[in-house]
């Protein structure tokens, strides 16, 4: 068994302050395979003061720097992108075969990078000079869900910027970050400007956000998480970016392709084993409709393959933990509780697998929007599929949430879709199922965040804008 025993901090493997350990439970087997170091509010002290230190030259550093050494991390992450895959199939049970996990990254570093080639630092408004530069120390912090992933965007923002970072990752997929901290490290960043803590949320994360020093912090999860980060970081008035958790509706049209629409759904809705924020996990279909979309809605759910996410033909891991495994378990049993009809799945694993927190892909119809399972973000492969009566009545249901992460519109009719798109609070929206990109903002309306990510948007959260009169053009 492996013991990740050490701290990234000013450009060294140091030992935590603290003694306390944790384990990782591979979610596939239900067995420890790895144990990790946690450390404390010392530490962050230890890695704020270094990112501190570090800040004052690198935010003054040249923007051709910044691409070179983005450039140099692309090539050290790239080498060692199969055991990245191999890393979070092993600590979150996402599937090797799920290659957006690992490759995405490198699409949005290469965004950061060309970014910086055309980004215009200095502008004038009058006879002013309009001056962008780094906003400061970042806390950044990462969920599990994608663990790889989000904490690069975050990372590779910031040093597009010109700021220096702490990153703590999720208490469940600490390796990953470990792995990104090691590549990082051979590209040749700087001591003091990318620096790593491991540990809990409501010790390090907490420390993190309310850091005097730390002037900035982005953070990636659950809602309830996210006001309490927004809530410390307010009281040193320092700026936050959240994004946190999303009931995303798809609103079928009676004029769509419905075989389409109910595929992409299930294909988009169930990947990542339902764990995602953006899926959409509520369908809302005309009520003519029903019975002829739900043979295909269910036909795509029996195509997933569970099993071992190490194993190239799974297309379906298991929940991450079973704290997540009972908490989907209780919502599907909540649904049947509440009066929802299940059409496909329900509790409990699949007849075939007997250990793993491994979840059935579930559907439910008859979803009314009193029941929770219409209302609270479940964070596993169950869908709500709900009827409407008219227009009208379907954009009201899909803005009936507290939250407004994502949106989905299906229609053979782009106007059509483009007037319901535009009335969907929410803060990304796709119609017939289009590919989102690297390069367009990314967050939510409503509870589901506070600011941008990705693209101008987002290197612009890591930006302080300042004003200076007086200097002639």
């Amino acid at each position: 068994m492996t013991h990740y025993g050490k701290l990234y901090i000013d450009g060294a493997w140091v030992e935590p302050s603290s003694s306390d350990t944790g384990e990782l439970v591979n979610p596939a087997t239900e067995e420890v395979f790895a144990t990790v170091g946690r450390g404390n509010e010392h530490d962050v002290d230890k890695a704020v003061a270094a990112a501190r230190r570090a800040l004052e030259s690198f935010s003054t550093t040249s923007v051709e720097d910044r691409i070179a050494l983005i450039d140099r991390i692309i090539d050290a992450y790239e080498a060692r992108s199969d055991e990245f895959a191999e890393v979070i199939a092993r600590e979150v049970g996402v599937p090797v075969s799920f290659k957006a996990q690992v490759s995405g990254p490198v699409g949005h570093m290469k965004v950061a990078r060309d970014l910086l080639k055309t980004y215009p630092f200095e502008t004038r408004v009058g006879d002013t000079i309009v001056r962008r530069e780094s906003i400061g120390v970042c806390a950044l912090i990462a969920p599990w869900n994608w663990p790889i992933q989000t904490m690069a965007i975050k990372l590779i923002y910031a040093i597009a910027a010109g700021c220096t970072s702490v990153m703590k990752p999720a208490e469940a997929s600490p390796i990953s970050s470990i792995m990104l901290a090691e590549v990082v490290h051979e590209a040749g960043v700087p001591p003091g400007v990318v620096n790593l803590i491991l540990g809990k949320g409501s010790v390090v994360g907490d420390a993190m956000s309310r850091h005097p020093d730390v002037d900035f912090v982005s953070f990636t999860g659950s809602t309830r998480a996210g006001a309490l980060v927004g809530e410390v970081a307010a009281r040193t008035i320092k700026r936050v970016c959240l994004e946190l958790g999303g009931k995303s509706a798809n609103v079928v049209l009676p004029d769509a392709d419905l075989e389409k629409a109910a595929r992409w759904n299930i294909q988009r809705g169930f990947s990542n084993t339902g764990q995602s924020c953006h899926a959409p996990t509520r369908m809302i279909v005309h009520e003519s409709q029903l019975d002829e979309i739900l043979p295909f809605l269910k036909d795509e759910a029996s195509r997933f393959v569970l099993g071992d996410p190490l194993h190239g033909a799974t297309t379906m891991g298991p929940a991450v933990n079973k704290a997540q495994y009972e908490s989907i378990q209780h919502y599907i049993q909540t649904g049947l509780d509440e009066g929802a009809e299940l059409a496909h799945g329900g509790l409990g694993r699949p007849a075939d697998i007997n250990r793993g927190f491994f979840v059935q892909p579930t559907i439910f119809t008859g979803v009314t929007p009193e029941m929770t399972i219409f209302k609270e973000e479940i964070f596993g492969p169950v869908l709500a599929v709900v009827t409407y009566n008219d227009e009208e009545e379907a954009i009201n249901l899909a803005n009936d949430s507290i939250f407004g992460l994502g949106g989905y519109v299906f229609s053979s009719d782009p106007r059509k879709g483009r007037a319901v798109a535009n009335r969907l609070r929410a803060g990304r929206i796709s119609y017939n199922g289009a590919a989102t990109n690297s390069i367009s903002p990314m967050g939510g309306y409503k509870q589901s965040g506070i600011g941008r990510s990705m693209g101008i948007f987002g290197l612009e959260e890591y930006l302080e804008v300042k004003s200076e009169y007086g200097f002639e053009a």
